[in-house]
């Protein structure tokens, strides 16, 4: 048997770090603003006549083998941690060789990884049958990931890959709900421009180190997270109702508080491309998830594209082509 699935990346452009549990319970209201990008992680499995596990990244050439899945769990460490403990999971009951890709480029701050615990955990759902919901399949990969990265996840970075396009996701005690935005998807792609600025500094222990300031009662950080809260709130409306210039706005706004939470966020390259762009017709601008590099996000004037774009290769980053993808996660398999 042979199963290939894929997912897509995610942009964030309002609500980060309130999605982590227990964040948003101290925040009236809170959600978070996101869409997904056509950047895909895929996962292919082939199943095996004999006990070997055959592990193979294409984006990062790395691959390892095990004899069988006891000599996986008896490993000290893996070099693709990602497969390893998924698989450590579902522990499938034969041989198999894995080979994943990811079109996110290292670092870049929009969810790759999690998107793969997203296409790799929907492909071993396909294959063994457990019959999980995409919900209860997140909230599997998502304790997954935290396993592997040791800090705490938030959810937000699974549900583009779930479901693609433009959402939100309200939080209050009861869970989550995912709601999606009606954009038109045409114009509004007209008004992105992704930039990659190159691996980050701190990868992703910005989140973390923001998390623990929030919850040792820090006051500053607390202030700063209601004003995020409230702009996520109004982002979402702004969306809905395709005023643009408000949602640029409110880039701009989310941003400022951002950087006042933690400066290692950002980094001078970061701060002279939202500097210049903002000269050429970008509304708005912010890092994509934890920061200290990465990638970041404009929203531009519909005749600014191209201007913003050259200004961003000119300072030395790279731009990525991406639309919003508007499905999710997908499956095919074949006998």
């Amino acid at each position: 048997m042979k199963l290939t699935s894929q997912s897509p990346c995610r942009v964030d452009m309002a609500g980060g770090t309130l999605d982590i549990w227990p964040i948003h319970l101290y925040h009236e209201n809170a959600m978070t603003v996101n869409f997904a990008v056509d950047r895909y992680t895929r996962c292919t499995i082939e199943t095996r006549d004999d006990s070997k596990l055959i592990l193979r990244s294409r984006d990062q050439k790395l691959e390892e083998t095990f004899d069988s899945l006891e000599a996986l769990k008896a490993a000290p460490k893996y070099r693709l941690p990602l497969l390893a403990w998924i698989l450590r999971f579902f522990q499938p009951p034969m041989g198999l060789e894995i080979e994943v890709n990811s079109e996110a480029p290292a670092g870049a701050g929009i969810s790759g990884s999690s998107s793969l615990m997203i296409t790799c955990g929907q492909a071993f759902n396909k294959l063994l049958g457990r019959g999980y919901s995409l919900e209860k399949l997140r909230e599997t990969v998502q304790n997954i990931e935290s396993q592997i990265i040791r800090v705490p996840t938030g959810p937000q970075d699974y549900y583009p890959a779930m479901y693609g396009g433009v959402g939100c996701l309200e939080f209050s005690p009861a869970g989550i709900t995912r709601i999606g935005l009606p954009v038109d998807l045409a114009d509004f792609e007209s008004r992105i421009v992704l930039a990659y600025t190159g691996v980050p500094r701190n990868s992703g222990i910005n989140n973390w180190e923001v998390m623990k300031a929030h919850i040792d009662g820090d006051k500053k950080v607390h202030r700063n997270f209601d004003k995020i809260a409230a702009i996520a709130i109004a982002m979402r409306g702004a969306v809905e109702k395709s005023d643009w210039a408000e949602t640029g706005r409110l880039l701009r706004e989310e941003w400022a508080h951002r950087r006042r939470n933690i400066p290692t966020i950002t980094t001078p390259l970061i701060d002279r491309l939202i500097a210049v762009t903002a000269k050429a017709g970008a509304l708005g601008g912010k890092v994509c998830g934890a920061g200290g590099g990465g990638c970041v996000f404009f929203l531009v004037e519909p005749d600014a594209q191209t201007r913003v774009g050259d200004l961003i290769r000119k300072e030395g980053a790279e731009v990525l082509d991406v639309k919003v993808a508007p499905k999710g996660v997908t499956v095919k398999v074949t006998r």
